[in-house]
Parts: structure tokens; C-alpha cells; sequence
């Protein structure tokens, strides 16, 4: 079956898809993801600000993540990027990790996660890093209406901070 994709708050019936497909797109298992979350993370992000999830007959096929930057300052990689790009709004939020299975890239997804997203967060500043060699996600979030505002180098890899207002 080939139904349409639903977008949705992500719920602790969806962490086990999240963490297959975090753990099938990690750069150990030949993906993109720089960062790894655990299922109590994620539980506790739940918590506290939306997390999405798209849905194809009942399996995960995306999902993208959103913490506060309080919370995320303990992971040494967000640590380096909120160093990069001390957002001056209060009320700004981490962006990420967004994922999407890859054979349902291309299909409009990130995009419609992201549209979500920016619909739940009106007027707050999301903040993302990007490997910087990692052109096709960069291309992909430009179009999406965010810009660089910054680099680091994390672990000898450069990453592209980028930043947006939902």
C-alpha cells in the first residue's frame, strides 16, 4: 500500500521507529546524523516541546526532533554549535536532528515536517548545525528559508550553523 504520509506529534508508541531509523542514519552506520538520542531524551523532549513524526501505514519514516537550548548544552556537538551562535532570543530553540527514511526522500517530507514545526513555534528562532560537506542537506534547508549564520569544527569535521524564525 501507498498511502499518503501523515504528519504528526511524535508519542512514546512512535520511539521505537525513531530509534531505528536514528540508529540507521548515525555516520557509523553510513548516514548523516552527528548526534544520537536516547529513549529517555527523547521521552524527556516529549515532555517539553514538540517532536514530529511521519507516518505511512503505521510505520515511522521521519521525524524531526526540537529541544531547548538548556537542555541540549550537555551534548558536546550542540555545546560547540550554541558556542558558535549565541542566539540572543530567549526563546530560541535547537532544530534537529531531522531524519527521513531513504526511500521516501525526495517526496516533500522535510519540508512538510519543517512547515509543521515552524507552524507550532511562531515567531521563535531555530538553530541547526549542518557537516558542512553535506551539500545536499544544506541546498535543502536553504530552500527552506534558513541561513548560515555561523561555523564550527567539531571532531575535526566543519559544520554551517544555521538559523530561522518560524
Amino acid at each position: 500500500m501507498n498511502s499518503v504520509a501523515e504528519i504528526s506529534l511524535a508519542t512514546e508508541s512512535d520511539l521505537d521507529g525513531i530509534l531505528e531509523l536514528q540508529a540507521a542514519n548515525q555516520i557509523s552506520s553510513g548516514g548523516s546524523l552527528s548526534a544520537s538520542f536516547s529513549r529517555s531524551r527523547l521521552v524527556s523532549m516529549m515532555s517539553i516541546l514538540p517532536q514530529l513524526v511521519a507516518r505511512r501505514d503505521g510505520s515511522v519514516i521521519g521525524f524531526l526532533m526540537s529541544s531547548t537550548c538548556e537542555m541540549s548544552v550537555d551534548i558536546p556537538i550542540i555545546r560547540a554549535m550554541l558556542d558558535a551562535y549565541p542566539s540572543h532570543a530567549h526563546t530560541a530553540y535547537v532544530y534537529g536532528p531531522i531524519c527521513v527514511e531513504t526511500r521516501e526522500r525526495g517526496k516533500g517530507l522535510a519540508q512538510a515536517l519543517f512547515a509543521e514545526l515552524r507552524r507550532l513555534h511562531p515567531g521563535r528562532e531555530g538553530v541547526l548545525f549542518i557537516r558542512s560537506d553535506n551539500e545536499s542537506s544544506l541546498k535543502s534547508h536553504r530552500k527552506m528559508g534558513m541561513r548560515v549564520v555561523s561555523h564550527f569544527s567539531f571532531g575535526g569535521v566543519e559544520h554551517d550553523v544555521l538559523s530561522y524564525i518560524g
